[in-house]
């Protein structure tokens, strides 16, 4: 049962943010870390041994800790290319058709994104900022419990579209199998991925940060992944750069008594699928809604094949929340900065306009959240954790650099460098003023 609460039980529930690091970590995964490393210790501890490993002995480690970690290594991490051009001829007309229409969508939404160097001539000179595409990056793809193609084409084609050189695909294994899932290999055939290695967990991060004797380094990491993923992401970052810190998928909606309860039950549903720490929030004035979605939600999980995972996820993250009236929503929303927002309400319009946080706004009940996940065009990589308030969903900017261009002219120089001695000697720099001086 999705429960129904008020506003102030929800900023202390199912609202309230905690810092990454400080979750309450699971016995059953305490216990795990203590099975593999002979003593109890906490997932930071175990990342930063795992990484150090990577860093020193390279392929060594990779294959052990893979070992260690899921039960098997393949002898080899790379995929060979004939593999994913076989997996892209084996998927069905209809799955390749999907893929297809995805990946146009995404390109021919990114390509409107601007993305152009400029230069000026009327500040004393040429000035400008250049415009360069990050020369290798790596994507990692969570696989290990659901294939996700549409990951695949979520991040591989804005890098594209930015002009990226060497794309990296780190993909683990499917739990039973050892392989990656021929989908998701299909899509990065499909979109031209250059590289696909089979590995996960913070291994496959250290192995994209640190490089080894047969994994190139890359310059950036992308996406998402569990805690040891993200713990991995945030200790690597300095030698690589990286997307951000992702946390469980989550969805707010916001809806008024004209939205179709089922609908907005189905919507819930199919974020509460993802995992247990999935968050699915309705915010709602309307008590004969609230219920309405409420009875929809037990009558339709009754039949989904994860239901125990959506159990999980209603009880612990979950519900709805009855406000005072749509602006008291939109408000709570706008404070919690929720990955999706869906605006099931008359005139999603008028309210696009109050919302300054939120990864990604859908807006009406034909604009479902799962059309952002797979073909809307979008990328469905998006802020979570509270980080909308400040941080962007995936796009191409992500995957450049932006050079300064300085290029004054003599004239310029000189009168400039008047101002710049004047500064340096106000912070005391008299080696950066004298610099100035010797051009006047």
């Amino acid at each position: 049962m999705l429960s129904i609460i008020n506003p102030e039980t929800a900023r202390q529930t199912i609202l309230r943010r905690v810092p990454l690091g400080d979750e309450e970590i699971p016995d059953s995964v305490l216990d795990r870390l203590e099975m593999i490393f002979g003593e109890r210790i906490t997932p930071q501890v175990a990342v930063t041994q795992i990484l150090h490993d990577i860093r020193t002995q390279g392929d060594k480690a990779l294959h052990a800790w893979t070992e260690k970690l899921d039960g098997k290594a393949p002898d080899i991490f790379r995929v060979p290319g004939s593999s994913l051009r076989a997996a892209l001829d084996s998927i069905s007309a209809e799955q390749r058709a999907a893929l297809e229409l995805s990946a146009k969508r995404i390109e021919t939404f990114y390509k409107k994104q601007p993305l152009t160097s400029w230069i000026t001539q009327d500040m004393g000179g040429v000035m400008g900022q250049l415009i360069r595409p990050i020369k290798r990056v790596g994507l990692y793809i969570p696989g290990g419990t659901a294939p996700l193609p549409s990951s695949v084409l979520m991040s591989a084609v804005p890098a594209k579209v930015a002009g990226v050189k060497e794309i990296v695909l780190a993909v683990p294994p499917q739990r039973g199998t050892g392989q990656i899932a021929p989908i998701i290999l299909a899509a990065a055939a499909l979109v031209g991925v250059d590289e696909v290695y089979t590995m996960g967990g913070a291994q496959a991060i250290g192995a994209l940060a640190y490089g080894t004797e047969t994994i190139p380094a890359v310059d950036k990491i992308f996406g998402p992944g569990n805690l040891f993923v993200t713990l991995a992401k945030k200790q690597v970052f300095g030698t690589v750069g990286i997307d951000g810190l992702a946390g469980p998928t989550e969805t707010v909606v916001i809806a008024d008594d004209s939205a179709n309860p089922a609908w907005v039950a189905s919507d819930l549903l199919a974020q509460a699928e993802h995992d247990v720490l999935a968050s699915a929030i309705l915010l709602t004035p309307s008590r004969q809604l609230a219920e309405a979605v409420q009875v929809e939600v037990s009558r339709q999980m009754e039949t989904l094949p994860r239901a125990e995972i959506v159990a999980q996820s209603l009880q612990n993250k979950s519900g709805i929340v009855l406000t005072k009236d749509l602006d008291e929503a939109v408000a709570l929303s706008n404070a919690y900065g929720p990955e999706h927002l869906c605006l099931s309400v008359r005139d999603p319009w008028a309210w696009s306009s109050k919302v300054n946080s939120a990864g990604g706004i859908f807006m009406g009940e034909y604009s479902f959240e799962v059309l952002g996940d797979y073909v809307a065009g979008p990328s469905h990589v998006m802020p979570t954790g509270g980080t909308a308030r400040y941080a962007s969903p995936l796009n191409v900017f992500d995957f450049i650099k932006i050079i300064s261009l300085i290029g004054v002219d003599e004239s310029t120089g000189r009168e400039l460098s008047r101002a710049a001695a004047v500064i340096a000697r106000a912070e005391g720099l008299e080696a950066h003023a004298r610099s100035a001086d010797q051009r006047l």
